[in-house]
């Protein structure tokens, strides 16, 4: 009997101890009690207003570069990372300017077979290395997948879309590289990382 006691008091203080960890989890939201005011004046929480972007969302900085490209896209690049892996990620938003719905250009997946059978993507995308007098494409998965954003197709007026590309990285002395894309100006940008 004691063995049998022993498991249901050891099951009962789990199910206590989860029981008040929601409790205090469930204390700790507010409950919505008017508390929507109070961040703004409270030390604690950041002093722009509630409409402004969090640096969580990442949109608190400029971009590393604005590329204008045709029927009123815009692409922003807002970071361009080494990883530890030998890549660069170059991450950004691409985002619709003009006046009406635009469709995503086959040209921005480039002219390489493999990559165009893949559907609509950024896979035409570079990084030209003009120290090292190198160019890098964007990486393909075992499958002959472009490493980008895929799956294009139309973006509404005002509408943006996250977007991503991976590429090998220059060497580690290489910080600046020009970016191109099909159909837009090119930039250059800093390696971060």
């Amino acid at each position: 009997m004691s063995v049998r006691f022993t498991a249901k008091a050891r099951r009962g203080m789990a199910a206590l101890s989860v029981v008040a960890g929601l409790a205090l989890g469930v204390a700790g939201c507010g409950g919505g009690d008017g508390d929507d005011k109070k961040p703004e004046n409270s030390a604690s929480a950041s002093r722009t207003g509630g409409s402004q972007p969090s640096a969580q969302e990442g949109q608190d900085e400029a971009p590393l570069a604005e590329l204008k490209g045709s029927n009123g896209l815009l692409l922003q690049i807002t970071s361009a990372e080494r990883d530890s892996g030998g890549f660069v990620t170059v991450n950004g938003d691409l985002k619709n300017d003009g006046a009406k719905s635009i469709a995503i250009p086959a040209s921005l997946s480039g002219n390489e077979t493999e990559i165009i059978r893949n559907g609509r993507s950024l896979g035409g995308a570079t990084l030209v290395d003009s120290q090292g007098k190198k160019r890098y494409y964007v990486l393909r998965d075992t499958d002959g997948r472009p490493l980008t954003t895929t799956g294009l197709s139309t973006i509404r007026s005002g509408e943006s879309v996250a977007v991503f590309m991976q590429f090998p990285a220059p060497p580690s002395d290489t910080n600046e590289v020009t970016f191109q894309l099909p159909t837009f100006a090119s930039a250059t940008i800093s390696i971060s990382g």
